[in-house]
């Protein structure tokens, strides 16, 4: 890989521009990818959270949880938890409590698979360690700005 400038003139590039190229490229990449398999992010994040749930979550556990993913907000994460139930991969009982379909754990693990293929594109040249370095560095400028990140 080719960088854009040399190791001095990087140092002087702006966070802010980068952080933000990633992000733009890394989430066009993803909903594209999920696209193609027929859903969308906010619905792979519902599927994700019924599947991995140690017990079956409410509806307002799972809308409360990704509402803030990416600023998508409480009725978005409503409308694409209403979708999930209306393509039959996830049902909803009388207290709320979602569950996946067999449909939709066939689909989940076919989303899954699709999303450790991204996962190993994303990180293909990258250690461990300098995964782990940008994180931390990333998150301190949040902390340095006064911003606020949340993810599980």
């Amino acid at each position: 890989m080719e960088y854009s400038h040399s190791d001095e003139e990087l140092l002087r590039q702006p966070i802010g521009y980068w952080s933000w190229a990633a992000y733009k490229a890394v989430v066009t990449r993803t909903r594209a990818a999920l696209a193609d398999l027929g859903t969308t992010q906010p619905q792979w994040w519902v599927l994700a959270q019924v599947a991995r749930a140690d017990s079956p979550r409410t509806r307002a556990e799972v809308s409360g949880l990704l509402e803030n993913y990416l600023d998508t907000g409480h009725d978005t994460m409503e409308a694409e938890i209403d979708r999930t139930i209306d393509r039959g991969w996830i049902t909803e009982d009388p207290s709320g409590r979602l569950d996946l379909t067999p449909q939709g754990r066939a689909f989940f693990d076919k989303a899954a698979a699709l999303q450790d293929e991204l996962w190993a594109q994303r990180h293909a040249g990258i250690s461990d360690e300098e995964y782990l370095t940008t994180l931390k560095v990333l998150q301190r400028i949040i902390h340095n700005t006064g911003g606020h990140a949340w993810h599980h």
